[in-house]
């Protein structure tokens, strides 16, 4: 089984692969995303990391709140995303 992680409050430098090696230390990562703005391209300052459940609970225990490139990491288990109303395209 595998943990979806949510990590906030990253650096605005912080890459996919940055975000990988972070997690690497605690077990076994299956992927790793920096979400990035769709009209520039720059890191909205989030991500989610998912790895397996064993890592994932060391991972959000010695990470959230750790400070990383000057911030203070958010981490912790990622909720489902939230039904919204879709908004009209003009």
């Amino acid at each position: 089984m595998s943990k979806n992680i949510y990590v906030g409050n990253l650096a605005w430098s912080t890459t996919d692969a940055d975000l990988r090696n972070l997690f690497a230390d605690y077990g076994d990562v299956i992927s790793a995303r920096v979400i990035e703005d769709r009209e520039t391209g720059r890191s909205r300052g989030f991500g989610f990391v998912e790895m397996d459940d064993a890592g994932a609970a060391q991972a959000i225990q010695a990470l959230n709140g750790k400070s990383i490139g000057g911030r203070d990491l958010k981490v912790n288990e990622a909720q489902p995303r939230e039904s919204r109303p879709s908004r009209p395209r003009y």
